[in-house]
């Protein structure tokens, strides 16, 4: 049998209110939480706070999934929804990479990083959960 840490249960009080979305309002600071931390974490794997952005993502999209569904959206899908509603072309989002990267973006053989998240996110106002896969 395994026992929980008597440490851990203190500390996961502290934590919990970071990993836990059970409504709007929890959704709402998730999202400004991963923001923040997109800002400061970038893409810098060694980051202490890297693997907190990446389980931050995962619950936000899972709460995402379940109080608003779509159709198998992954972020390359956002994102072309996003240039065609915004009348962009490829070349419109130099920001994000050269149009070569775009395109390998938009053809699903290359993954947008974080970097490129954060950029797409503040352009289109959105969270940025709406980018990953």
């Amino acid at each position: 049998m395994i026992l929980i840490e008597p440490l851990l249960k203190e500390q996961w009080k502290a934590i919990a209110p970071f990993l836990t979305i059970s409504n709007e309002q929890e959704y709402d600071e998730a999202v400004e939480r991963l923001s923040v931390l997109l800002d400061e974490v970038e893409d810098d794997e060694s980051h202490p706070l890297y693997s907190l952005l990446d389980t931050l993502g995962i619950l936000i999209e899972a709460y995402d999934n379940e109080h608003y569904p779509l159709p198998n959206c992954q972020g390359r899908d956002a994102l072309i929804y996003l240039m065609e509603e915004h009348s962009l072309s490829q070349s419109d989002l130099l920001e994000v990479g050269s149009q070569g990267v775009v395109s390998e973006i938009l053809n699903g053989k290359r993954q947008l990083n974080v970097r490129q998240i954060k950029i797409l996110a503040e352009r289109f106002q959105v969270s940025p959960a709406t980018f990953f896969d």
